[in-house]
């Protein structure tokens, strides 16, 4: 148990340091994120002073359980590329663009599209891949219409982290924390549609606030034009992210898991658009860019992770951790320490870690129900509490710096205070009363 507590505690503290002080290095030209890297080198540690043998590794990666992190990589990876493909597309800059025009001279209308138009995207692709692809966006337009780009990053942020918990399929961490305890697409959609909505606009607000005097100013839009990449690929793209979310909504009455849905509808629009690129002769570049996008670091981010949790499990500690967690609203409890806890070990870690420590918790019915949403709820909103809090943080600060745009540690924490703390007590206290007068 000591080696299993020593080797943990010094990934996950080396971890955090790095990801605040010196989140990548590089190499050759090439930079590389040490988020994935210490975590990986503390499972090889875990394996070789015997805190889990290779053989329960094994056992627990190919087990056939909802919480199996392959079928996990399986959902999110079918998922990114189904976003990926339409983003080459030119989808979402058309819809960005779509939206700078409605927005006619005003910021503040520009804002509320802005917002709405991440938000409805982010519910139904993936809020990494939202957040990747309007970033540079927004830079660019601010820079062309003289406004400070600030506001619209935040927002961009905010939103794309608090409407990723309405599905099942918004965020790698909903779907681990709610397969644990066997929680279905529509299932999950019900008690969840409420709480979204509200911290949506609670934050829509805030924001409002925060940036008002920025967005009184007045905007002079530069009309541009948008142009849609080859259009049978398109709406095949979107046909297969429709029909994805369809069977996903239904996949647990009808049988199929979710990651079969997703493997097969991924795969078959690679083919179709593979085969059909071959007979346009227009060359794989379209296949190249969107694999070149795809984020393999999760794999070994997740299963390091994985590898971690079962050694916790192995030698008794998560036990520990769910006794040590106080009794109480489970709702209140369980989210406020999510929340917290994903500003420690970032949030994906953390629903490995509450997915197992829900599991062995003495918790039943409506309390269990409450800690596996309240859980989700943290690891969604506690990723703009500081950048430590989700992958996408540490991704979108490098972009911002690239550009010219740096946000400091110590203002992202500043904007993440105003904002995630009232969103999570207005998120937590929706979900209690839905649950309670469902």
């Amino acid at each position: 148990m000591i080696a299993t507590i020593v080797v943990s505690a010094l990934t996950i503290v080396t971890n955090l340091i790095l990801l605040i002080f010196k989140p990548t290095f590089t190499v050759k030209g090439k930079t590389i994120n040490f988020y994935w890297i210490i975590p990986l080198i503390g499972a090889i540690l875990l394996l070789s002073v015997g805190s889990i043998s290779p053989a329960d590794t094994w056992e627990g990666l190919t087990s056939n359980t909802s919480v199996n992190p392959l079928k996990l990589l399986v959902i999110f990876f079918g998922m990114t590329f189904l976003s990926v493909f339409l983003d080459e597309m030119g989808l979402f800059q058309y819809l960005a663009s779509f939206a700078v025009t409605k927005a006619k001279s005003s910021q503040k209308s520009l804002f509320f599209v802005l917002y709405v138009t991440v938000s409805l995207l982010t519910a139904f692709t993936s809020n990494d891949i939202v957040i990747l692809t309007f970033t540079p966006f927004i830079l660019h337009f601010a820079k062309r219409a003289n406004i400070s780009p600030l506001p619209y990053l935040i927002a961009e942020f905010v939103a794309a982290n608090t409407l990723s918990m309405t599905l099942i399929i918004g965020n790698p961490t909903n779907i681990y924390i709610a397969t644990s305890v066997g929680v279905d697409f529509v299932t999950y959609l019900k008690i969840m549609i409420l709480p979204s909505i509200a911290s949506a606009l609670v934050a829509f607000w805030i924001l409002r606030i925060i940036f008002h005097k920025q967005l009184s100013q007045p905007l002079t839009v530069e009309q541009s034009h948008i142009e849609l990449q080859d259009k049978v690929l398109l709406v095949v793209g979107i046909v297969h992210l429709v029909v994805a979310i369809v069977l996903l909504s239904i996949c647990s009455y009808i049988g199929i898991e979710m990651y079969l849905v997703c493997a097969v509808l991924s795969g078959s629009l690679l083919i179709f658009s593979f085969v059909y690129s071959l007979v346009k002769k227009q060359g794989l570049s379209l296949h190249f860019r969107v694999f070149k996008r795809l984020p393999y670091a999760l794999v070994p981010f997740v299963l390091s992770m994985f590898v971690m949790v079962l050694a916790l499990h192995n030698c008794g500690l998560t036990e520990i951790f769910a006794k040590a967690i106080p009794s109480g609203d489970s709702v209140f409890v369980y989210g406020l320490t999510s929340f917290l806890a994903s500003n420690v070990f970032n949030n994906i870690p953390m629903s490995v870690l509450f997915s197992d420590i829900i599991s062995s918790s003495t918790l039943a019915g409506e309390s269990l129900i409450g800690a596996t949403y309240a859980s989700i709820i943290g690891s969604n909103i506690g990723a703009y509490l500081s950048p430590v809090g989700a992958l996408a943080g540490i991704m979108w600060l490098s972009i911002l710096k690239k550009h010219g745009h740096p946000i400091s540690f110590v203002q992202f924490m500043k904007y993440g205070v105003l904002i995630s703390i009232p969103v999570m007590l207005v998120a937590l206290s929706t979900l209690h009363l839905s649950m309670l007068y469902a």
